[in-house]
């Protein structure tokens, strides 16, 4: 039984996430060389923001860009609560949708594209500054976790890849 098991096992490989790869760089490397476009809107530059900083470790980026990443953000809001006589929205919810291109700078191919999404709710309230603070807060918890999901790909892509 445990023969059978250790077959099984034997076409699996782990590696660790931020050691060393079998190229002698590391997955700090790699990251490091992305270069983020711009972005257009607040929740897209808050989230280049948290991707700067994941791929540096808050540290200065590689001398040399040697990957560029695309990101294009869609987000959408809509009421999910209704306050009973009042006929005032309760709460909101908002997704926030993510399609991202990483491409080599050299060749211009592409090393690795897809999406994320999350959503965050927040409540509505009679104050004015209070739903605007909310709602910022709200799209900020969206775009951690979208940026967590990006870094992490990105970062298992160049780990099984290197």
């Amino acid at each position: 039984m445990l023969a059978a098991a250790g077959f099984g096992l034997a076409g699996c490989q782990v590696t660790p996430l931020y050691g060393t790869l079998p190229s002698g760089g590391t997955v700090r490397d790699d990251t490091r060389a992305i270069r983020i476009e711009p972005a257009t809107t607040r929740v897209g530059q808050e989230l280049r923001n948290e991707l700067i900083f994941a791929f540096t470790g808050g540290g200065s980026a590689a001398a040399e860009d040697r990957y560029s990443l695309r990101i294009v953000l869609s987000e959408h809001e809509s009421a999910v609560g209704v306050e009973k006589l009042a006929d005032v929205p309760a709460a909101y919810f908002i997704l926030v949708r993510a399609s991202f291109v990483l491409t080599e700078i050299a060749t211009g191919t592409t090393v690795l594209s897809g999406s994320s999404f999350a959503s965050a709710s927040y409540d509505f309230s009679t104050q004015r500054f209070a739903n605007l603070r909310a709602k910022r807060d709200a799209e900020d918890r969206a775009v951690k976790v979208i940026s967590d999901d990006i870094r992490t790909r990105i970062a298992a892509h160049f780990a099984t890849a290197g």
